[in-house]
């Protein structure tokens, strides 16, 4: 396989990822991230040749996508953890300044 097509199947991946994590579907989050890190083994197996400007490209858009997924994941832990503050009775806020005497 060529790293161009290694990188698309990253991409193609990726965007199973965004899917499955808009719809909350753990199946399909498994089975595309599995696909996408099998791709990226595939890119990394093509040597340490120079990038193209085609490659750089589609290296560009799979980071634009990876970081897309990075937001929602921190978004849905966000809420979460908003969530489990409610159900146990605290109203402070997810991340609050300490003092040094609060690791004392």
């Amino acid at each position: 396989m060529s790293r161009r097509d290694a990188l698309i199947g990253v991409i193609e991946a990726l965007h199973a990822e965004i899917d499955a994590l808009k719809t909350n579907d753990i199946a399909g989050l498994e089975t595309a991230t599995a696909r996408k890190l099998r791709h990226i083994d595939q890119v990394a197996a093509c040597g340490d040749e120079a990038p193209s400007g085609d490659i750089e490209e589609l290296a560009r858009e799979a980071n634009r996508l990876n970081e897309t997924c990075r937001v929602y994941v921190n978004l849905m832990a966000a809420n979460v953890r908003r969530r489990l503050q409610v159900l146990a009775g605290s109203d402070t806020p997810a991340y609050r300044a300490q003092g040094a005497a609060a690791y004392a």
